[in-house]
């Protein structure tokens, strides 16, 4: 089941996201971003910040009254901008994630946005490839990759963003 995710939310969320994009259980799945960056994802306050921000939305996945998935989503006015598209390590390759782009599309939909764009780390061409197949296409545009104050970079090669989108 798809809903929205509350404050109330804010815990499990920030153990899921750490897991599936840092630290060693984030290896169990393909998502994993453990070879480039070392440190803490996302962290309570920040996710916290962001459901109070009438602007995001952050659909959670459940099953058996477990958050097995998320993805945020953002209003920016004439896009939805997607990030954080996490599924649970163990749980990847199930169709989890696709039915959050899904989602994602009917609220975009809902709020009469025409498109859905996305940035990727531009050396992630598995990733890379799975948006492709759901129909996100290369903008062209690069942006650099922003540090918070929880990464350290541990990738041998530079990191930039891609921007990702699909007009639905």
């Amino acid at each position: 089941m798809i809903t929205i995710a509350t404050l109330e939310d804010v815990s499990v969320l920030e153990k899921l996201i750490n897991s599936a994009y840092r630290g060693e259980t984030s290896k169990r799945g393909w998502t994993t971003e453990a070879h480039l960056l070392e440190g803490k994802r996302i962290t309570e306050d920040e996710l916290a910040e962001i459901i109070q921000n009438k602007e995001n939305t952050i659909l959670k996945f459940t099953n058996n009254d477990t958050i097995i998935g998320c993805v945020l989503l953002v209003n920016k006015g004439k896009k939805l901008y997607l990030g954080m598209l996490t599924v649970s390590p163990e749980l990847q390759n199930s169709g989890i994630g696709k039915k959050l782009l899904q989602e994602a599309e009917v609220h975009a939909s809902a709020l009469g946005l025409p498109k859905i764009v996305m940035t990727v780390i531009s050396i992630r061409k598995e990733l890379i490839d799975w948006y492709n197949r759901h129909g996100y296409l290369d903008t062209g545009v690069r942006e650099p990759f922003p540090l918070n104050d929880t990464d350290a970079i541990i990738a041998n090669q530079p990191l930039e963003f891609i921007v990702l989108e699909k007009i639905i």
